[in-house]
């Protein structure tokens, strides 16, 4: 990566994450998935934890959807 550039994994807003976080957990639960205690990933399914980020993106595009609608009411 070029000097300045940003990690893909690396917040934009670092006090989202916790958000973030509580909606990881949400969505698994809604889908029936259990996300691992120890925070290690590597024993999931591939289908699974990409059936999660794919939920909370589209989750994230409806709250960002619903936010600019307000703006130009």
């Amino acid at each position: 990566m070029g000097q300045g550039s940003r990690s893909s994994n690396e917040l934009v807003v670092p006090q989202a994450f916790g958000a973030l976080d509580q909606l990881k957990y949400e969505v698994a639960q809604e889908l029936g998935i259990a996300i691992p205690q120890d925070g290690y990933y590597g024993n999931m399914v591939t289908r699974d934890t990409g059936a999660i980020g794919g939920n909370i993106t589209k989750r994230l595009v409806q709250i960002a959807e619903q936010q600019l609608a307000g703006q130009f009411k």
